[in-house]
């Protein structure tokens, strides 16, 4: 079963690729070093809320949340 934070780190890994950034520079535009974002994609790092809409914009998306039963 994917954690929650595998599960956003592959959102985040699909949209960089579909925008044909590498880690490192989806990294410079946000300001972290290609290792986080590999810890971020690959869902050992936790992300801010802060730093996920950091990503968001960097990659020109909006962030939606839905609580559901």
């Amino acid at each position: 079963m994917a954690t929650f934070r595998s599960e956003i780190g592959s959102l985040i890994r699909k949209a960089r690729m579909e925008q044909g950034l590498t880690q490192k520079e989806l990294g410079e535009k946000i300001g972290v070093g290609e290792p986080t974002v590999n810890k971020y994609e690959s869902g050992k790092q936790n992300l801010t809320v802060e730093t996920l809409k950091r990503v968001a914009d960097a990659l020109d998306m909006q962030i939606k949340v839905t609580f559901y039963k």
